[in-house]
């Protein structure tokens, strides 16, 4: 990632990269390695805070030697170089990369000027115009209280004067989370040349993103977007959720997933209440292969097979930005048409414990599990 909001989960992977900049403005890479969800979820561990660019490929050349030699490859469950990692400690195991490094350090394989700039050439920037104003507000939409809810959740900021970026939500009550269809597909890369110099960005949350759309232009696009069906004001909310296939497409899955998304966008599609309740991650997984990053949601979902019946554990507490964590488990688990209320029960909790601009996640990692549980298991009691 080169956000300091890390938007690709890097502490959650085998390798993570964060681009960054040392005390004399040089640009090279904090290296992370070890991390991984599934049925055993770790979170990275630091092995170099600085590595110039010009070692990247050597670098990683190496993190894979180490890994080839001495893995896990009699057991398919542990060839995962989160296994080696957490064996052997993250301080042993930058010890053998930094000792097989000093063997393909300045090889053939290191970075030149010259080829980082042709690499670079690839990614050139689009022509932007100069001098645009950055408003946006029409005569007709000035009191458009539907596209100003949009821009608010959908648009982001950019670095250049008069653009912005819009998220296009994939995310719209009946519609499983992040499925289109060949008609909005078309859609999509219409509105991308018209919109966004022909270029679309798909997000791991499961939405699209035009990057580079002039503020002056968004009344048009929020218009043409509704249309299409993506213009659904709720990123980074409740409904805003990551879920896997599960059980109604993946052989692989203990459970449906896509039928409890859509129980869950059914019973909480008041927006005002989702603005109320703020930045929320909800993840679901069909089974502990952990596709939907259920470990890492503010609250995750996962499927599971009871003798044959689906179940439902939750988890509280996670998260996959630059404050990465696995969330805890909060119990025991429950039937499919019990989870929008114990859903609910969780969020009623949170709306009374927390204090004034307090996110949910903020709020669980306060109190932590308990009163949570309490909300939630006191039927049982």
């Amino acid at each position: 990632t080169g956000s300091r909001a890390d938007r690709a989960a890097t502490q959650v992977h085998d390798i993570g990269l964060e681009v960054i900049k040392n005390e004399t403005g040089e640009t090279g890479f904090k290296v992370l390695v070890g991390g991984g969800l599934g049925r055993t979820p770790i979170i990275g561990s630091v092995i170099r805070e600085f590595l110039p660019a010009k070692h990247l490929l050597t670098y990683l050349d190496a993190i894979l030697r180490v890994y080839n030699r001495y893995g896990r490859r009699d057991n398919k469950y542990k060839a995962r170089i989160k296994i080696l990692v957490k064996a052997w400690t993250p301080e042993v195991f930058a010890e053998k990369v930094e000792a097989e490094w000093q063997h393909v350090k300045d090889g053939p394989a290191t970075l030149t000027d010259a080829e980082i700039a042709r690499a670079r050439s690839f990614f050139s920037h689009p022509a932007y115009e100069d001098q645009l104003p950055d408003e946006s507000r029409t005569t007709e939409l000035l009191a458009n209280k539907a596209f100003e809810k949009w821009r608010d959740r959908n648009v982001r900021p950019h670095k250049v004067s008069g653009y912005c970026a819009v998220f296009l939500s994939l995310k719209p009550t009946g519609v499983a989370p992040g499925d289109v269809t060949d008609g909005q597909l078309e859609a999509i890369a219409e509105l991308a040349d018209r919109f966004s110099f022909g270029e679309a960005r798909v997000t791991h949350q499961q939405n699209v993103v035009l990057a580079d759309v002039r503020v002056q232009d968004l009344p048009q696009l929020w218009q043409e977007a509704r249309a299409h069906g993506f213009a659904t004001p709720n990123i980074g909310t409740l409904t805003d959720m990551i879920c896997c296939p599960g059980g109604d497409f993946c052989s692989l899955a203990n459970a449906k997933s896509i039928p409890i998304a859509e129980a869950i966008q059914r019973r909480f599609d008041d927006m005002d209440y989702l603005y109320d309740l703020g930045d929320l991650s909800l993840n679901i997984s069909g089974c502990m292969n952990a596709c939907g990053h259920h470990h890492v949601g503010n609250i995750g979902i996962l499927g599971v097979d009871k003798k044959g019946q689906e179940f439902y554990q939750i988890q509280l507490g996670g998260s996959a930005g630059t404050d990465a964590a696995l969330g805890g488990v909060l119990g025991p688990s429950f039937l499919a048409n019990e989870v929008p209320d114990v859903v609910e029960k969780i969020l009623q909790t949170y709306v009374e414990l927390r204090i004034e601009g307090e996110r949910f996640l903020d709020t669980q990692r306060r109190v932590g599990l308990e009163p949570f549980k309490e909300s939630v298991y006191a039927k049982a009691a």
